[in-house]
């Protein structure tokens, strides 16, 4: 069975990107503009989640999207990796538990690298 990444990012080029990609490297894709998908984990079961920090419409932001899953399933919280331009990424994915962060702008490759790390 496909490992499932969720990808929550307000900009729908990008998840179009992500959605063509993961999908070419045989990983199963749900994908959403906005952080309610957040609240859909016990039915969606990520293997593993791609987040952004600034989710435009999101009553959310990134971060605290990603610490609410992290104290909400703990021992089995997915994988959460924070993706973002914000200049403090790397203290926000501390901060919120984040597993990792890759900064915008990235390399595909190297993120499909960082991903395939979670997902082994």
């Amino acid at each position: 069975m496909a490992k499932r990444i969720l990808v929550i990012d307000d900009d729908e080029d990008l998840l179009e990107i992500f959605n063509i990609v993961f999908q070419e490297e045989g990983y199963d894709v749900v994908i959403s503009n906005t952080g309610e998908a957040a609240e859909h984990i016990q039915i969606i079961h990520p293997d593993l989640i791609l987040l952004d920090v600034r989710i435009v419409g999101s009553a959310k932001n990134g971060a605290e999207i990603c610490a609410e899953i992290k104290s909400q399933y703990r021992e089995k919280a997915p994988p959460v990796i924070l993706v973002s331009g914000e200049s403090d990424l790397a203290i926000l994915a501390n901060e919120c538990g984040a597993d990792t962060f890759i900064p915008k702008p990235f390399d595909i490759i190297d993120m499909l690298m960082e991903i395939k790390t979670y997902l082994k």
